[in-house]
């Protein structure tokens, strides 16, 4: 098993960042641009990725009271990850993100893992700066 993980500060309250983060509505304004999740019977999801057959069963659980994402695949067991937000007394939001790999099939290597979860991260700060402070203009 392999495991990544990445944090980010976001200058919002933790609320508007989790609330931002759990909407499956808008996960593909953040997550991967490769990846799409759609809602079936949650927690079960359906995740595209983009040049692959077919979507791939998953499941998703949002845990508003712990400000945390779950999921993992459901077939094959190929992957988890969570995704918990944090903060303290109206300060910026802490968000980490973390991703383990079942197998090494999944694992799409140290590089490119962690430049996903940046580029997730810094994604999901400007959807969350564009919510709370509107569109600029």
């Amino acid at each position: 098993m392999t495991e990544y993980e990445r944090s980010r500060t976001m200058p919002a309250l933790p609320e508007h960042v989790f609330d931002q983060a759990s909407n499956i509505g808008q996960m593909d304004q953040w997550l991967p641009r490769e990846l799409h999740v759609h809602a079936d019977d949650l927690p079960a999801v359906r995740v595209r990725e983009d040049g692959a057959e077919g979507d791939k069963a998953a499941v998703l659980r949002a845990r508003a009271d712990q400000m945390r994402l779950e999921w993992g695949s459901r077939e094959n067991g190929g992957y988890t990850g969570w995704l918990q937000v944090a903060g303290h007394d109206g300060g910026p939001a802490e968000v980490k993100v973390h991703l383990s790999f079942l197998t090494r099939e999944t694992d799409p290597g140290e590089r490119a893992a962690n430049e996903a979860l940046d580029s997730s991260l810094a994604r999901l700060e400007e959807q969350v700066r564009l919510r709370v402070d509107g569109p600029a203009g």
